[in-house]
């Protein structure tokens, strides 16, 4: 990609305009003779009002002030097809998140005399109409590293700027201007973790308190012949309304993450000694994390405001950990995943992905929807998708345990898939984190230890040894005794009788044998290391058919092999 002249400003001053050349960005921020003293905040993540400097700018000097959302179909609109309810992009716990966060955000601005104004559209034609409507001059929003974002800006930018209307968009959904680390890459971004701490250094603007109040807003004017509505629910939408016991137990908004924010720092010692690997993954009641990374991804807690808390906190603090396994560290993560997926093409697929390896992986459905809908045979994988589907979050490490359990480490599924599946069912989902943890766990991209892999039975039984975590998510398997909970098809058929559950009948029997299937994965995965380092990466569809064939080749006189021994064996 070519390097692009671009106009950028610094979020927190919004006057100083200077010319710079930064790789693999656009605009994020033009300025044009403005046509009224009106200005439009639209929201769409960022939806708070502490440390909001699109919104600070939009309510700088305006006689009114008009706050938008706009339900896009794109993501909203209902899909009857999908294999849960929800959009054709997003289930119906995280839709069900977002309009709660866009409740708490109108009732935050009913106290300064505004609200929120919820329209229809393509918010491209929305917003077109918006502006000459209500001889709008500002339109403010916050920066979007997305590609569907990126391409809608573009197009608003260019119809904003025809029209004469100033456009603010400054970087706030994380700590870094991705752009800005790519250019100190010399136009690349950095693929490893360290190398992005290096070049990131201290952010910018983390010596300087944020500004996390707004005392007051100017009004909104008339709306004319707009269909504004307030904030529609889940049925008003065209969706069936979630029982009581399939709702997520986090609720979405600026006030519930401030208060978990709250919460979880109000314990100095905890924050100081926070190590990420040393979580427990079956904690279920009480998570044994922050969960606030739905909050992060809508929004509704500003990242920087999350990092000054936890500086502070380090400040007043003898001794605490350091990234990347402390909490800062965390925080960091993200945005070098953000940073990553903004500077490389094609970022969330195998093909054309520059940094992702390509391998031959099986597109068995069956096995795919084994895994999601908890029929896998291994309590421990099941329980964890059960989690999902109910609450829409669960512990990194039981995510890391079903992703290494699709890919490679027991059923080689294409890492694609699951990236579908979790995008759709996550409160959190975020586009550049799910499909970076996605390339890493399938040792696609970042990670390339692929004999490492998560046992689908031992390392759950590292954390609950009595299984409660299983028996709470998966109720069919809660008489089964502990030394069996993990592995049912062992127990005798006595005990299965006992505890009400016959396996192959109330649960099913492994869909693989886990060593014999790990050793596979092993092999195809090395094969297919062996073929990328031969071409230099450039593997085609055709050599990758080549590789699929070889391997169900041998694959199928291994299971040739191990019958015949089975059955001399019953002889």
């Amino acid at each position: 990609m070519k390097n692009d002249q671009m106009l950028a400003i610094s979020p927190m001053h919004s006057t100083r305009l200077t010319l710079v050349n930064t790789p693999h960005c656009k605009s994020n921020f033009i300025s044009t003779m403005a046509s009224g003293s009106n200005s439009l905040m639209w929201f769409r993540k960022g939806l708070r009002l502490h440390d909001n400097p699109a919104l600070e700018y939009a309510a700088k000097g305006s006689k009114f002030l008009y706050p938008v959302f706009v339900i896009d179909p794109h993501y909203m609109e209902l899909d009857p097809t999908a294999f849960s309810p929800g959009s054709s992009k997003a289930g119906l716990s995280r839709i069900q998140f977002l309009l709660e966060c866009l409740v708490d955000l109108d009732l935050s601005l009913s106290k300064l005399g505004s609200r929120l104004l919820v329209l229809k559209g393509d918010p491209g034609e929305v917003l077109t109409r918006c502006w000459k409507e209500w001889s709008i001059g500002k339109l403010c929003f916050e920066y979007d590293t997305e590609p569907y974002y990126q391409a809608l800006d573009v197009k608003v930018k260019n119809h904003a700027s025809v029209a004469g209307v100033e456009i603010f968009s400054p970087v706030s959904h994380t700590l870094y201007n991705p752009a800005d680390i790519i250019n100190k890459n010399g136009g690349s971004p950095p693929l490893t973790y360290q190398s992005f701490l290096k070049l990131a250094g201290q952010p910018s603007w983390a010596s300087t308190p944020l500004s996390t109040t707004i005392s007051s807003l100017p009004p909104i004017g008339n709306t004319g012949n707009f269909a504004v509505s307030g904030v529609p629910t889940v049925k008003e939408l065209g969706y069936e309304d979630l029982n009581e016991d399939e709702r997520t137990p986090f609720k979405g908004g600026e006030s519930e993450a401030l208060k978990r924010l709250r919460e979880s720092i109000a314990n100095k010692e905890w924050v100081a000694n926070f190590e990420k690997p040393k979580g427990d993954p079956s904690a279920f009641m009480k998570p044994a994390t922050t969960v606030l990374s739905p909050y992060l991804k809508f929004g509704c807690l500003s990242s920087r405001y999350f990092y000054q808390c936890i500086q502070d906190i380090q400040k007043s603090v003898k001794k605490h950990t350091s990234p990347p396994v402390s909490l800062l560290g965390q925080l960091l993560w993200r945005d070098f995943f953000y940073t990553v997926s903004f500077g490389t093409p094609n970022f969330d697929q195998m093909k054309g992905n520059r940094i992702c390896k390509q391998i031959p992986w099986k597109n068995d459905d069956e096995l795919l929807a084994a895994w999601r809908d908890s029929r896998t045979g291994f309590p421990w994988i099941d329980a964890i998708m059960a989690q999902l589907r109910k609450c829409g979050w669960m512990h990194h490490l039981a995510r890391h345990s079903v992703a290494c359990f699709l890919t490679r480490g027991d059923l080689f599924v294409h890492w694609e898939k699951g990236r579908d599946v979790f995008d759709r069912l996550l409160i959190d989902s975020d586009w550049a984190i799910n499909n970076g943890n996605w390339l890493w766990l399938s040792c696609s991209s970042f990670f390339y230890q692929y004999h490492r892999i998560y046992s689908p039975t031992s390392f759950g039984k590292k954390y609950d040894p009595a299984g409660n975590y299983i028996r709470h998510f998966l109720p069919v398997l809660k008489d089964m005794p502990k030394e069996y909970i993990y592995e049912p098809w062992t127990a005798p058929l006595s005990v299965q009788r006992k505890a009400r559950c016959i396996i192959g009948l109330d649960y099913p029997n492994p869909v693989v044998s886990h060593d014999s299937a790990s050793k596979e994965c092993r092999m195809r995965l090395g094969e297919a290391y062996e073929l990328n380092k031969k071409l230099n990466g450039r593997v085609s569809e055709e050599d990758l058919n080549k590789l699929r064939r070889k391997n169900d080749n041998e694959s199928a006189i291994v299971d040739s092999i191990s019958r015949k021994k089975k059955q001399k064996l019953i002889c």
